[in-house]
């Protein structure tokens, strides 16, 4: 039994709770944790804060960015939507002028030819009435020439012929 009694005895020892020890070994728990909250938690927390308002303030500003962007992106779709309605704008009013240039262009020649056209008509007019006039002289000076010699004689037919000969070789000499 002694040796039931020795492992009793042994297991008995070490079954007794030592408080002391306990209560030491919490107190100096204690202190590590008021330390550690002092210089390692408290200022981790801090940096933490500082860093989450940090990410949050980027964050923020990325945010405006982004929102300004968009504003740019459509005020800038919006000055080019103008720009292009202007541009056809100038392009149909362009045509429009072209358009209208020409019809005045063509409506000028068309004038100016048939000016021309009135003034070549007057002209060949003109130009008809002096030749007629001059053909009437003519005619005048060649009834006269030949009623001349017809009085000076009597024309037979041949004498006819040779004096209309006559004649138009006398004409054609003057000219």
């Amino acid at each position: 039994m002694l040796t039931s009694g020795f492992v009793l005895g042994a297991s008995a020892a070490h079954a007794g709770v030592n408080t002391g020890d306990i209560v030491f070994q919490l107190l100096m728990f204690i202190i590590l944790l008021a330390l550690l909250k002092k210089f390692a938690w408290g200022p981790l927390m801090g940096i933490m804060k500082q860093r989450e308002e940090h990410i949050a303030s980027q964050i923020d500003a990325a945010e405006n960015s982004r929102k300004e962007a968009e504003k740019a992106l459509q005020e800038q779709r919006e000055l080019l939507k103008q720009a292009r309605q202007e541009a056809q704008s100038l392009i149909e009013n362009a045509k429009k002028q072209g358009d209208q240039q020409r019809e005045e262009i063509i409506a000028q020649a068309r004038e100016e030819a048939e000016r021309m056209k009135e003034a070549a008509k007057r002209e060949i007019q003109q130009e008809k009435e002096q030749a007629m006039a001059a053909l009437r002289e003519q005619v005048a000076s060649l009834s006269v020439l030949v009623a001349s010699k017809v009085i000076e004689r009597e024309l037979t037919a041949q004498d006819q012929d040779k004096l209309i000969n006559e004649f138009i070789q006398e004409v054609g000499e003057e000219r």
